[in-house]
């Protein structure tokens, strides 16, 4: 997951998505500096690569292109201090394709405390996160990467995030309990949602658990 080491020549993206069972969960677990040491059966279908060529592998290995650098410091700078994290990430399989996850981290710790382990559960996003707000952002802050530098498109998502009165994790957050309650409202009438809706920073603080299935 250590996504600023140096990333070797890979697969050349193509614009297709991978095919894949939406409702499965791919797993991962690194070392401290990202190296892969497991990877669950839904991983290796679903990024194309067997086992044997994961395995002491840094997890950049599927990084895509389009992904802004600036995502991944987000993720280090949080993951590394052993705080909650969920970011949203666009893949790279090894036929070329593409495919977007969201993803939850745990730590392994040893008998002082220290991280030890990262271990990453990732599903599938719904379409509408990925192409009303996620892909924009991400193609923008791409772009001033390409032009400008890092330090630049770090200060661009800084002021966006403030705009939002959010941290990077709050407005994943925001964006994906969003689109549950446009999904219930769509199932059934809009009055009963309205009834069953839960305390805005509960039902945040709930909707991964529920997602991930914890």
């Amino acid at each position: 997951m250590n996504e600023e080491r140096e990333i070797s020549k890979g697969p050349i993206p193509i614009d297709k998505e991978v095919s894949w069972d939406k409702t499965q969960t791919i797993m991962s677990k690194t070392d401290l500096y990202g190296t892969i040491e497991y990877a669950n059966e839904v991983f290796v279908d679903v990024c194309g690569y067997e086992d044997y060529e994961l395995m002491a592998k840094p997890h950049n290995i599927i990084r895509h292109p389009d992904m802004p650098k600036i995502i991944f410091k987000v993720l280090w700078d949080n993951i590394q201090k052993g705080n909650q994290f969920h970011g949203i990430v666009k893949n790279l399989a090894k036929s070329g394709r593409y495919y977007w996850v969201i993803t939850n981290f745990e730590y392994s710790r040893d008998e002082s405390g220290n991280i030890v382990n990262y271990i990453a559960r990732r599903k599938a996003v719904p379409q509408d996160v990925i192409t009303k707000y996620i892909e924009p952002l991400y193609k923008k802050l791409s772009q001033i990467e390409e032009v400008s530098g890092i330090n630049a498109s770090e200060k661009y998502l800084i002021g966006f995030l403030e705009e939002q009165r959010l941290s990077y994790v709050d407005y994943i957050t925001k964006l994906m309990v969003e689109n549950e309650k446009v999904q219930q409202i769509q199932q059934v009438p809009q009055a009963v949602i309205v009834g069953e809706i839960e305390d805005e920073d509960e039902e945040s603080r709930g909707f991964f658990g529920r997602f991930f299935g914890r």
